[in-house]
């Protein structure tokens, strides 16, 4: 009996084992396939979050590229500014010039208030003085002319380099004539008188004069014994230097100049100084008003500004100007040399209009002036004309649009 017993609970016990490991075998199964469901669920959801960060990607990079032009044109734009900004304060500064000239010449609360006995008084006193000066003014400065022709004198020298320039003292009656070759040096040369210039034996010889700081240019004159000319390495500074010891003894910045040559013709001269029957100016070139030729009056003791005036002539294919009796004369050639003429003029008086004045031509040997300097007491300009130094005889007439005293 008990034989029958063991196998049959040893039968019941396996089937009871196989009945678990069968039920173990089908929850393994179903979390598996929980499992797999799980992570298929999860990769998918990364394949979005990654498709979402490549959108995000090249959205920031769109939005970076778009900063990037914008902050290209917001330069573009502040430069626009800042140069429009300093082309303001340019015109302010000459509008507070021009504002000072006029002051200058209003007269004063005080005066208009004056008593009208004084008043009378003084203009009667006035009307006798100019009654007494008015002959001796009209001999001394005598500037109701106008420029009528120009006529080659004489060529009196090949003497240095290419571009020079020379001239006289206008302020005296000096037979001195000074010499200064080349673009840029430090040494002025100084003959007792043209004839001593014209001879190839110079006797005595001409006295060299030592500067004490390079020039630039060929826009340097001579006036009442001091020499006025451009120092080189620099954009718009003038010495004034005392010929007897050869020290300066003032300087000035012209304001607004040395940006541009002066003349296209003749690019190493930024400022171009000359004298006429008025005194001292300066002839240059702003780029503020499209490269047009401004002059500048300065005062021949302090070098201060007296006035500037902006002028239609344009610096484009000009070769060379000077000033009479307070007009500006612009002499134009090709940058092949050719036929010169004086195309442009500028009177600060208004008296002379360039649209009635013709076309002058202007006679010449060579190629090109590198300067050109008036002689108001010789009615001469004395020109430095491809290295040949040649004299011009200046024929006026009366300006009759001027209205007679």
């Amino acid at each position: 009996m008990s034989g029958r017993v063991v196998p049959a609970l040893l039968l019941s016990l396996c089937l009871t084992v196989a009945s678990v490991q069968s039920q173990g075998s089908s929850q393994d199964a179903f979390i598996i396939q929980y499992l797999e469901r799980r992570l298929a669920q999860m990769e998918e959801r990364l394949n979005q979050c990654e498709q979402n960060t490549v959108t995000f990607t090249q959205k920031t990079y769109d939005l970076s590229s778009e900063l990037r032009s914008y902050l290209s044109s917001l330069s573009v734009l502040r430069s626009e500014v800042k140069s429009q900004v300093d082309s303001v304060s340019v015109r302010v500064d000459r509008m507070e010039r021009e504002l000072e000239y006029l002051e200058n010449k209003i007269p004063t609360q005080t005066d208009i208030e004056m008593e009208e006995a004084l008043l009378e008084q003084q203009i009667k006193a006035a009307e006798l003085d100019q009654i007494k000066k008015k002959a001796k003014i009209k001999v001394e400065n005598d500037c109701n002319t106008a420029l009528s022709q120009i006529k080659s004198l004489k060529i009196v020298k090949k003497a240095g380099d290419t571009y020079g320039s020379w001239f006289k003292d206008p302020s005296d009656r000096s037979a001195k004539v000074y010499l200064l070759s080349g673009i840029r040096n430090n040494t002025l040369l100084e003959y007792v008188s043209l004839q001593s210039f014209t001879e190839r034996t110079i006797t005595p010889p001409a006295k060299v004069v030592q500067l004490p700081a390079e020039w630039q240019g060929t826009g340097h004159v001579v006036f009442n014994g001091f020499l006025y000319y451009h120092k080189a390495d620099t954009p718009n500074q003038i010495l004034k230097v005392d010929l007897v010891n050869g020290t300066v003894v003032d300087s000035t910045l012209l304001p607004g100049a040395g940006r541009l040559p002066v003349y296209s013709l003749n690019p190493n001269t930024y400022l171009d100084l000359a004298v006429d029957e008025l005194g001292l100016w300066v002839i240059h070139a702003d780029p503020e008003y499209g490269g047009n030729l401004v002059i500048t009056k300065l005062d021949k003791g302090t070098l201060a500004v007296d006035y500037t005036w902006d002028t239609q002539c344009k610096s484009r294919d000009a070769e060379g100007a000077f000033l009479i009796c307070g007009t500006l004369y612009v002499v134009y050639n090709t940058r092949y040399g050719g036929r010169s003429t004086i195309q442009c003029l500028y009177d600060i008086h208004d008296s002379i209009h360039s649209d009635e004045s013709p076309v002058m031509f202007f006679p010449k040997r060579y190629t090109s002036h590198s300067s050109i300097h008036y002689h108001p007491g010789e009615k001469q300009l004395y020109a430095w004309d491809d290295g040949y130094q040649t004299i011009y005889k200046v024929e006026t007439r009366r300006n009759d649009q001027v209205v007679a005293e």
